[in-house]
Parts: structure tokens; sequence; C-alpha cells
């Protein structure tokens, strides 16, 4: 290689390595002021394609889409997109993540009490983002969910495996369904509303009905997952999908009582008991997912059409079976 290209490479190699440097220490100058009663979300980016590309992406700060501060031995975590119910998008799925991160490498942090800002815990996935991809990425992508928001990864990548207490409202539907029943305890304020929509909208209900069977009766699970019904806080109760059903407006106050109650005790005892049942409910999401991948759902025209007249506003065409 002649001289000049040898020092052409070196020098941008060299200029590499001082961008990431310096990208790395504006990371570091971030988390050094951010204190535990601010907020932490991810940065927005143009793309979602782009945002879940680098595991990098998890520690940025920017605006409030999963809110976190922590009083005490408790962490308050809140889904923080209001005027979509919560609708999970990508982004959305990414800052739950690295919020869920950031109370388990704070070691004053004992529990969690994860609830949703406005009206709703969560009206499920985002419709407008995730189910309306075309082909080509749902091909790329394997199913609707874009890379690093897989609901099914929120609770099973911990490393101290603290408990987390989720505190629900308004609809706890689709997606927000999984996320509730993915927590180790549930509180949900009475009148608040349950549906696995997966079954409506062409998807598998299976993952949610193998969630719902690791808490109450096998029954009440396949009869959700088939009929795709709307259920209340009062039924899922009774079927021990819900610890406790609290007064209107009372669900977080609830669930911190809970949350205190759990952090009294020795915490390496609690995490025993949240490793263990996080390793069952991985299984079970496996399983679920070995089960019905190969079907493709998310490539039917039944599932195309769901989509469509949800965003759409109006009531399916006859679904065809394809």
């Amino acid at each position: 290689m002649p001289p000049c290209a040898t020092s052409t490479a070196s020098w941008h190699w060299r200029t590499r390595r001082t961008r990431a440097r310096r990208m790395v220490r504006g990371v570091k100058d971030a988390c050094r002021k951010c204190t535990a009663d601010e907020r932490l979300t991810l940065r927005s980016r143009p793309r979602a394609s782009r945002i879940a590309k680098t595991s990098s992406i998890m520690n940025e700060l920017s605006t409030d889409l999963v809110t976190y501060r922590r009083d005490g031995p408790i962490a308050f975590l809140g889904l923080n997109r209001p005027q979509k119910l919560n609708a999970f998008s990508d982004e959305l799925v990414v800052a739950l993540v690295a919020a869920l991160r950031r109370f388990d490498s704070e070691d004053e942090a004992r529990v969690a009490v994860l609830s949703g800002h406005g009206r709703a815990f969560s009206s499920g996935a985002d419709v407008q983002q995730r189910q309306m991809r075309s082909r080509e990425e749902l091909l790329a992508l394997g199913g609707p969910e874009g890379w690093g928001a897989r609901g099914a990864d929120v609770f099973t990548r911990s490393v101290n495996w603290k408990p987390v207490v989720a505190a629900a409202h308004g609809y706890a539907i689709g997606m927000g369904l999984g996320i509730m029943l993915s927590a180790d305890m549930v509180v949900a304020e009475s009148g608040t509303q349950f549906q696995v929509t997966e079954t409506p909208r062409g998807l598998s209900p299976v993952r949610y009905a193998f969630l719902m069977r690791l808490r109450g009766s096998p029954g009440f699970a396949m009869e959700m997952g088939l009929t795709g019904r709307y259920f209340t806080a009062e039924e899922a109760h009774a079927d021990g999908l819900v610890d406790r059903v609290a007064p209107s407006g009372e669900h977080v106050r609830m669930a911190v009582d809970l949350a205190l109650q759990i952090a009294a005790n020795p915490p390496l005892s609690v995490r025993a008991l949240v490793r263990a049942r996080r390793a069952e409910m991985e299984e079970a999401e496996r399983r679920a997912a070995l089960l019905t991948e190969p079907m493709q759902l998310h490539l039917t025209a039944d599932f195309a059409e769901s989509a469509r007249a949800f965003v759409e506003k109006r009531k399916p065409r006859a679904f065809l079976g394809n």
C-alpha cells in the first residue's frame, strides 16, 4: 500500500476513534447530570427502523416517553403517550426497557410501580406504526414489532431481577395486557377493561393465553383468547389475573402499599422468586413463538384487512381465512 494510502487510512481510523470517544463522553455527562427524579426516555429518531439497531440508544436521555422517579425504595415508571392512550410504538417499548434497566441498576430502588399517564394504562400496540407496515418491512422484521422492540423481551432481560407491580386503569388491552401480565403483581382500578386484541386483529393470541395461564385458569384464558371479548377488572380478579382491585383513583396508592410490603423483605429472597417466575414466563414465551411464528399470521389478508379497518374506523370486511 502506498504511504499516502496508509496515512489516509490511519487518519480515518483516528477520526472515527475520536468521534466515538466524544459520543461516549457526551452520554456519560448527560447521565451524570440526571437525578433520580428526572424523566427518562429515548431520543427520537427520524425513522423507527434506526431506533433499535444499536444497544447504545438505550442509555440516551430525551423527551418523556416513560417518566421515572424514585421515592425511597420505590421507583415509579409511567407510560407517557396519553394522547395515544399509551399505545406501544417501537420507541415506547425501547424507552420502557431503558427505564427498567435504570431501575435495575439503582441500588436504592427495591420495587417498581408501573402505571400509565392519562386515561389508560395502555391501549395496546400502535396500530398505525406497527401493523400498517409494508409487506417488505413485515418480512424483514418477522412480524409487526420493530428491531429491539419486542414486548416479550421487556421483563425477561433483567440483571438483578427486581419485582415490578403494575397499576392499571382505564384500558389494558393487547400489548398493554401482555405488559401488565408480565409484571410480578397487578393492581387494577375498578372498571378497568381488558382484551386480547390479537384474536380480532388476525394475530396469534397464544402468547397471551400462556401468560394468563401462569396466573389464572386455563378455561378463562381459552375463552378470552377465542372470543377476543372485553373483560373487567372484577372478572380478572376472580380468575387470579389481577391481585387487587382498587377503588376509583386508588390503583397507584394500592400498588405502592404492596410495593412497600415487598421492599421490607430481604431483597435477595424476593429476587429469587422473581427470577424463577420470569424464567417460567420466558419459557412460555418461547413455546408460544415456536408454535405460532411459522404460521406468519402477520402476512395474511385477514390481518391486513383488520389493521386497515381499525385505522379507517370501520368494521372489517368478512374474514376469509387467508
